[in-house]
Order: C-alpha cells, then sequence, then structure tokens
C-alpha cells in the first residue's frame, strides 16, 4: 500500500470516530440538557408531554412548548409507571433500531467520504495528464523539409553565411580536429517577409536532418513552468534525434530583455522559459551537430544573456532584397507562371524598390489571378502594373457613381501635389503612376513615388521625404483655401510625423536636439522633456510645410495642369507627367 493510501485511511477512520463521539455524545452537556431534579418538577408542574425510553445513558424529553431536552435515565422498573400516572405519554425506543440508524447514517458519511476523496483523487489524475500534455511540446511540429538553397533567390550574403553551417552539421569532427566548435545558435534578423523561416529550413535541407519549427509563442504560457517544460521538452527530443535543426520563430515572444528589477516585478513565466532556454543551449556538446535557429524583427529588444557569444553566435541580417535580388526573386516566382514575352522583369524589380520575397511573390500570384480572370493565356504587363498597385494601394473601387466632382478635383490636386513635389525637390525618385481612382483600402487615390536603393538615408533625403508627404495638403489649402482643406493627409501627416521624431530622438540630426537617442535615455529611467521635443518637431514641420506651400505656389501652373489631366485622364503615367512638368513649370 502506498503511503498516500495510507494518509487517506487515517483521515477516513479519524473522521469516522469524530462523526460517532458527535452522535452519541454529543448531547450529553450540551444546551438542551436539563438536570434530572429539574425534569422532576417540571413533570409535576405537568410541563413534560411525552419521554423516550431507551436502554442509553440518557432519555429523550419532549416539553408541551414544542422544545426538545435530554436528561439522565433513572434505570429503575417504575420510572415509566410514574410517569404514566403525572399524565406523561411513554414511548419505548429500541436500541437496535437506534443502531442501526447509527449505521446507517455512518455508512452515508463513509459513502460521501469515499466519493469525495475518489473524486479529488480523479481532479488530481486529470490535472497532472493535462498539465503534462501542456508541457509536452506537439510532435507534429517536427517535420523533415525538401527545400535547399537553390529555392532561395535573393539575400546572397546570408546564404553564404549559414552554407558552413551545414557542413558544420554534417562532419563535426572536421571542425573538432582544429578545436572548432559548431556555433550553438544563429539569429536571423530583419524586416517581416523577407525569408528567415525558408532560409532556415534550407538549412535543414541542406543538411538532410530533422526540421524542428516552432514559434515562440509556443512556450509563453499562463502557467508558470509550462514555458520551461516545453523547452526542455524540445532539447529532449532533439538529443533523441541527433543531428537537427531548431528553429525559433518571433523569439522576441519569450526573450525580450528582462527589467533588471527597476520596478521589482516582472514575468515569472517568461523568465523561467528564457532561463530554461539559456540553460539548455549551454547544456548540449559543442559537436553533437544541433543548430538553433531564431528570427526576429525586433534584434534591439532581446535579452543580452540570448546575445552573447556561447548562446547565439552569429547574427544574420536577411534584409530586403535590392534591385539584382528581386530579379532573382522574381524570377524564382515566374518559373510555373505563362509569362508575356513583352514582360521585363528587370524593369519590374527596378520598380518594385523595397518590396520584400513575401510581398514579390504575393504580387505575382495577384497578376497570375488577374489573368486566370481575364483567362488570356499568358500573364501580360498590365495584369503585373495591376497587381503591382493592388499590392500597394489596394484594389480599384468598381463602383465610383457616389464621387462628387468636387471630391475629384480635391483628390486631383492633393495627388498632384505630391507628383510634383517629388519631382521638383528628389528627381532621383520615380513617380510611376498618379491616379485619382479610389481603392478598396480607403484612398482616395494615389502618388506612386519609388526612391532608388540605397543602403542609407541622408537627411537631405528625408526631410525631402516629409515636403513630399506634405505636398497632398499644402496643395489643398493652396488651391481651396485654409478652411477647405481635407481628412485626406491623414496618412500622410502621420508618416511626416514619424520621419520627424526620428530624426530628433534616434538619429542625432537636429543640432538644437543633439546627438543624444532619448530611446536609450527613456530606457535607462532618464525623463524627457517630450514637451520641448513636441514644440521643436511642430516647428520643423511648420517651416518645411511653408516652404512646400511656396514650392507649390511657384509652378502653380504645373501643378493645375497635373490635376486637369488627372481629372480628364484618372491616371496619368510617369512619361506624362513629366510632358507637364518640362511645360508648366519654372523649376524644371
Amino acid at each position: 500500500m502506498s503511503k498516500k493510501k495510507i494518509i487517506i485511511g487515517i483521515v477516513c477512520v479519524l473522521i469516522t470516530l469524530a462523526a460517532v463521539y458527535c452522535i452519541y455524545h454529543v448531547n450529553s452537556r450540551g444546551k438542551n440538557y436539563i438536570a434530572y431534579e429539574q425534569f422532576l418538577k417540571d413533570v409535576k408542574d405537568n410541563k413534560v408531554s411525552e419521554v423516550f425510553l431507551s436502554n442509553s445513558h440518557k432519555i429523550k424529553v419532549l416539553y408541551r412548548d414544542g422544545k426538545t431536552f435530554f436528561t439522565d435515565n433513572p434505570r429503575k422498573d417504575s420510572f415509566k409507571e410514574e410517569l404514566l400516572l403525572q399524565g406523561v405519554m411513554v414511548d419505548e425506543v429500541d436500541n437496535r433500531i437506534q443502531l442501526v440508524r447509527s449505521l446507517v447514517s455512518l455508512a452515508v458519511l463513509a459513502t460521501v467520504l469515499y466519493v469525495v476523496l475518489f473524486r479529488m483523487k480523479s481532479l488530481n489524475y486529470q490535472m497532472q495528464k493535462e498539465s503534462k500534455k501542456l508541457s509536452n511540446i506537439d510532435a507534429n511540429k517536427i517535420e523533415g523539409t525538401d527545400i535547399l538553397f537553390d529555392d532561395i533567390a535573393g539575400n546572397d550574403e546570408a546564404k553564404e553565411s549559414v552554407k558552413e553551417l551545414v557542413d558544420f552539421i554534417n562532419n563535426p569532427e572536421k571542425y573538432a580536429k582544429y578545436g572548432a566548435r559548431l556555433p550553438r545558435g544563429v539569429i536571423f534578423y530583419g524586416p517581416p517577409g523577407t525569408g528567415k523561416t525558408l532560409l532556415a529550413k534550407a538549412v535543414a535541407g541542406e543538411a538532410g536532418v530533422p526540421f524542428y519549427a516552432m514559434s515562440g509563442s509556443d512556450f509563453v504560457q499562463l502557467y508558470v513552468g509550462v514555458g520551461a517544460s516545453r523547452i526542455r521538452d524540445l532539447f529532449k527530443k532533439a538529443r533523441e534525434k541527433g543531428k537537427c535543426v531548431i528553429f525559433i520563430d518571433e523569439i522576441d515572444a519569450l526573450g525580450k530583455k528582462r527589467d533588471n528589477g527597476m520596478d521589482g516585478g516582472g514575468n515569472d513565466e517568461r523568465d523561467q522559459t528564457l532561463n530554461a532556454l539559456l540553460t539548455e543551449m549551454s547544456g548540449f556538446n559543442d559537436n553533437d551537430g544541433i543548430v538553433v535557429i531564431a528570427a526576429t524583427n525586433r534584434l534591439d529588444i532581446l535579452d543580452d544573456a540570448l546575445l552573447r557569444p556561447g548562446r547565439f553566435d552569429r547574427h544574420i541580417e536577411i534584409g530586403l532584397p535590392d534591385k539584382k535580388g528581386r530579379y532573382e526573386i522574381l524570377k524564382l516566382h515566374t518559373l510555373n507562371k505563362p509569362i508575356s514575352d513583352d514582360v521585363e522583369l528587370y524593369d519590374i524589380a527596378e520598380q518594385t524598390v523595397y518590396f520584400s520575397g513575401a510581398m514579390l511573390e504575393s504580387m505575382m500570384n495577384e497578376a497570375a489571378i488577374c489573368a486566370a480572370r481575364r483567362d488570356s493565356g499568358v500573364i501580360e504587363k498590365e495584369d503585373i502594373d495591376k497587381a503591382f498597385y493592388t499590392v500597394i494601394a489596394g484594389a480599384e473601387k468598381k463602383d465610383r457613381s457616389g464621387i462628387s466632382k468636387r471630391d475629384r478635383e480635391i483628390t486631383a490636386y492633393h495627388e498632384g501635389g505630391h507628383a510634383l513635389i517629388t519631382k521638383l525637390i528628389a528627381p532621383a525618385n520615380r513617380v510611376t503612376k498618379v491616379t485619382i481612382i479610389p481603392s478598396t483600402k480607403g484612398a482616395g487615390g494615389f502618388s506612386m513615388n519609388i526612391s532608388p536603393d540605397s543602403m542609407y538615408h541622408r537627411k537631405v533625403d528625408l526631410e525631402n521625404n516629409i515636403k513630399i508627404a506634405l505636398g497632398g495638403r499644402a496643395a489643398e489649402e493652396l488651391v481651396f483655401g485654409r478652411k477647405n482643406i481635407t481628412t485626406g493627409a491623414v496618412n500622410d501627416l502621420e508618416k511626416a510625423t514619424q520621419i520627424i521624431l526620428n530624426m530628433v530622438k534616434r538619429f542625432g540630426m537636429d543640432d538644437s536636439i543633439g546627438l543624444l537617442n532619448y530611446d536609450i535615455l527613456r530606457q535607462n529611467g532618464i525623463n524627457i522633456g517630450n514637451e520641448s521635443i513636441t514644440e521643436h518637431c511642430k516647428r520643423q514641420l511648420k517651416a518645411m510645410y511653408e516652404e512646400t506651400k511656396g514650392l507649390l505656389a511657384e509652378n502653380r501652373a504645373a501643378l493645375d495642369g497635373i490635376a486637369r489631366a488627372l481629372i480628364e485622364r484618372e491616371t496619368i503615367e510617369e512619361q506624362d507627367l513629366d510632358i507637364l512638368i518640362r511645360k508648366y513649370s519654372v523649376c524644371a
């Protein structure tokens, strides 16, 4: 018999004894007990209605007012006769019946106790079962992968950085001869949709080893300790497999910087999970052939303990593809698609600046859907153009009957303002299309401004981007007056505000504010004069807005010409825009 069962048995016996004690002794000297002398006096005073006789040491007395008391049993043969002569009813109680009643009560009590204890045991077993189930990593997450490096286009530098991991996994003894160890962990970081997960699968595919793909959110649980158990279970399964690749996507869900006790709080579950991950990564042997790859969009918010050597040794940026990379990605995504001969993928790659690999794939898929809808047999250039603008601004609205002539005119000047300012102050930028056709994303129209590929953003480029964003509102005010400006500039103002804040608070591009990074100051508990920064940014934006409005006023004829063309044709291409600007603009 187990220790647990013995304890349960002892508890049951004690409860039973306590019940027996209560049944037979609780009333012996309680508040409803009267002395025998008082009982005899009450009998003489005709206050007693009935007496229940038994062989026990107590008798039950029922008074005429309905109250019940107990008193001592005199146990004499003439006691019943004396009571009857006094006019008291006497009821003899069979002790055997009383015993049966007591035994039935005990049986019922024991049954209830057994059911309760059994139920508690069942619940405890169920909780243990659920806890074990929660702590286990889903085995279905383990999968093989047949993706190879040849299936990935663009990001050649990143591919070169991870190719040697494949050799590490397959031939760890070769590196062990030179005292080199396999990198314990690799972090892929970069914008969403750039192929971080795909590259991790390619590492496992090239090495021919199992691929364990999990998300950081899979380890973040409500119950403390479950996330840590899942980490241990994952690494246990990995060790059983031997050589493998463990991939943790969105690792920032569990690996954010800890607060170092600054506010005395913290997230116990997340901290325990992170500690378990750090411990497991330090626990396996250098040459087991196990590689941990993590992916994040925010490398800056990860805990320092994760990023130190010995944990995630390598940090590989998976950035947005350049023109050559976009061209290779487009070639890859058109291999199984019937593309028309007049489609130049290189021109499309040049046009899709700041597109991620996922956006390019989505664009080509949209183009294929457009072609299938027309059932043209091949994907034409017009299908790709339509898909391009669908990805950027959303699909065109078919029903435009509710748009008034006044709204079309406002939109024409708004979008014309963006396009004209772009061509005047940033001639290196391309404006491939200007339209006043509304989209399903809520845009009344748009001016497609494409800046050239660049590794860095210069201060003058950021200032130009602010002026371009303000060009629409400035055109509205210039043409229709201050009181007739519209809500159409809401997204433009968000963009301009974000740029000026980054220039002042992060990039150190303002002389009066200085070179401090205000995000770092805030992380270290240093208060920031938000009001002074807000006022400074406000003055800067106002100055750039006035400059933009003045530039549009100087080129009012060009603005009117662009607006008239948009009202007539709804859409104008870049070559038409250049002709109009050369014809009317004084700054061209």
